[in-house]
């Protein structure tokens, strides 16, 4: 007979910091997950900064890019509101075709410079979140691009146009952290404010409408997430996280 080994338990993420800036593919990669964990930040009277790689205009398959694009930013701007996220950007890439490569890159490393954040933020871009549920190429190019552009941000001599654009170079970022991936062994505790996660997930009208199955139910999806990693931080709900030190 064999007995399965429990997982080991989290630590608690540092939380001896000011300013992060959250950069993922697409409107909604926060809400599903991080979203509860930013809202216990800025109510510490912590800044985050949003940063979405692309509009999310794949996304909704009865909605035409055109339409769709413009409708998602609205959304995410809403949905960011909620969990006291005041500036959202969008770099523009296309949604669903995202490739690693120079051009994202820089276009994060411009990000990093302008907010220089203490803590970045990036969604999982492990091939799967554990198991056999994969992973979305567009997440796994943003999240290692990220890696790379946090350093690429550091460094004057790459990318010297964002010189000649007034972006000084930025060593500030203390650790990079990747959320709901499958190698995390840190997470925050999320339970005072998990139903603010819910209510930011639920700004995102147009995009559950056309989802459906278990992701398109945003307490019940969130429920599950939550617990889960909440019974290996010791809380009721938590949020985990693969942290990468910087220093």
């Amino acid at each position: 007979m064999t007995t399965e080994q429990a997982p080991e338990p989290y630590e608690h993420v540092d939380e001896d910091w000011q300013t992060a800036l959250a950069v993922v593919a697409h409107p909604d990669d926060m809400e599903y997950g991080g979203a509860s964990a930013v809202a216990r930040w800025t109510a510490q009277g912590k800044k985050v900064v949003y940063v979405m790689v692309t509009s999310g205009e794949a996304g909704i398959d009865s909605l035409a890019p055109e339409e769709c694009g413009p409708l998602r930013e609205a959304e995410q701007i809403a949905s960011a509101r909620v969990v006291g996220v005041d500036t959202v950007e969008f770099l523009g890439h296309r949604d669903g075709v995202v490739e690693y490569g120079l051009p994202l890159r820089r276009d994060i490393a411009r990000a990093v410079r302008r907010h220089r954040p203490d803590v970045v933020i990036t969604s999982n871009f492990r091939e799967t979140y554990g198991g056999v549920f994969l992973n979305q190429a567009d997440h796994i190019a943003v999240g290692r691009a990220t890696l790379d552009a946090v350093r690429d941000a550091g460094n004057r001599w790459v990318f010297r146009e964002l010189l000649d654009e007034g972006h000084e170079p930025w060593n500030g970022v203390r650790q990079i952290w990747a959320a709901a991936s499958p190698e995390s062994r840190h997470a925050v505790d999320t339970t005072d404010t998990f139903d603010l996660g819910v209510a930011s997930l639920e700004e995102h009208k147009a995009y559950l409408a056309g989802l459906g199955g278990q992701m398109a139910e945003p307490r019940e999806f969130l429920e599950g997430f939550g617990r889960g990693a909440g019974s290996r931080l010791g809380t009721r709900f938590a949020v985990p996280f693969e942290v990468f030190p910087l220093g």
